[in-house]
């Protein structure tokens, strides 16, 4: 990690030297694809074809190979260049980033329950629910740890706020997505922890997720929208009211029909269960209409500066929240038997694999171009723009 003044490597340095600067920001990668994956489900699409599944579960095996690779890669830049761990965890922004390894593993977790247990054996039921709790405390552990370190020495301030704020809770809150997903294979009597589990995930992370909008919606107010390179994580804003729609309308869909009396004075099961499928609808379409608004914010904003936006890995944020928003509009429109909405859901499914193509191409021509993966760029961009913010006040007489 390079501070203000390190003199820059030449420009034909090798891949091996470049991972250097090989940040936690290249796991949006396998999140976006991840998420990819999971929506291309027949699961999950209201209009399937055939091929459809195989498709999903390619897109599932490239993700795989993508964590895998990225992991490598990230280990190699740890291992090989002392002090890049401690310093990627302390750095203003990119610690920001260092959540997206477990939302890569989310996505992981969750697809395995789409494209893993409908083709083979209860063990992997079994493996399902050993990696949710294991992802749970993990994650629980990761949002404690890391807003500590945010909080411990606070280098950011209100005027640089985005919401990437929000990704430290992001994977305990997709606790909440990875119960839904996969309870319905549980037994009964596992099924109902776990889906209080990811309840109780989902409702801390989204009301983080809204004391942190308060902050980025008063940034927004005072200083007006992010700068044109940080535009495209303002969709990061749209996934927190997405997955929790779809989180809880999956959770009330999977709720064990067979199961102790939990709840006095409601002996009908019957009765429970559509008490659960009525609220959960109801709550998720009005936390749905949260993303909505963000989302066509962010769209407004990045449409506005399109001229000066360039190639960031933060440009995967145009896939990721936006899978989140898709899937909670299809399950919206499931739960209403609304083949209007399902069709709106299959339009969004479409343009977001042209956007993730779209966004690939980006990547590897930024790569290529040494846009990225260099020196004073990704985690040096911040030191570079405080570098020149000083210059400049400076220049102007403010700083002696």
């Amino acid at each position: 990690m390079t501070e203000v003044g390190t003199e820059h490597r030449p420009e034909s340095a090798p891949f091996l030297n470049r991972l250097e600067h090989f940040t936690w920001a290249w796991f949006t990668l396998p999140m976006a694809t991840g998420g990819l994956s999971l929506l291309l489900s027949s699961q999950i699409q209201p209009h399937t074809f055939r091929g459809l599944e195989t498709i999903g579960k390619i897109v599932y095996i490239w993700d795989l190979f993508l964590f895998v690779a990225v992991t490598l890669c990230i280990t190699y830049r740890f291992i090989r260049f002392p002090g890049m761990f401690t310093g990627s965890l302390t750095h203003p922004t990119e610690s920001l980033m260092a959540a997206t390894p477990l939302l890569s593993l989310a996505s992981i977790i969750a697809a395995i329950a789409r494209h893993g247990i409908p083709s083979c054996g209860e063990w992997l039921v079994v493996v399902y629910r050993v990696l949710f709790w294991i992802y749970f405390f993990v994650s629980f552990v990761a949002a404690v740890g890391l807003y500590y370190l945010l909080f411990t020495s606070p280098s950011l301030k209100i005027n640089d706020m985005t919401p990437a704020w929000d990704l430290p809770i992001f994977p305990f809150m997709l606790s909440g997505t990875i119960a839904s997903c996969g309870a319905g294979h549980q037994p009964p009597d596992q099924a109902v922890p776990m889906i209080v589990a990811g309840l109780t995930a989902q409702g801390l992370g989204m009301m983080i997720s809204v004391l942190i909008y308060a902050n980025y919606i008063h940034r927004m107010i005072q200083y007006g929208f992010p700068a044109p390179a940080s535009r495209a994580g303002m969709f990061i804003a749209v996934g927190p009211p997405s997955f929790t729609s779809l989180a809880l309308i999956g959770m009330s869909n999977d709720f064990p029909t067979v199961y102790r009396e939990y709840f006095d004075g409601l002996d009908d099961t019957a009765v429970t269960i559509q008490i659960f499928k009525v609220g959960a609808t109801m709550a998720a379409i009005f936390i749905w209409s949260l993303s909505l608004w963000f989302f066509c914010i962010s769209v407004l904003a990045c449409l506005a500066a399109r001229r000066e936006m360039r190639f960031r890995l933060n440009w995967y944020a145009f896939v990721f929240p936006n899978v989140g928003f898709t899937i909670a509009t299809i399950s919206i429109g499931k739960m209403f038997h609304s083949a209007s909405v399902g069709w709106v859901g299959s339009v969004m499914t479409v343009l977001l694999v042209i956007t993730y193509l779209a966004v690939g191409v980006n990547h590897v021509r930024a790569f290529v171009r040494r846009d990225i993966m260099c020196q004073g760029k990704d985690e040096d961009t911040y030191w570079d723009e405080i570098h020149h913010k000083l210059h400049q006040a400076k220049g102007a007489g403010l700083i002696l």
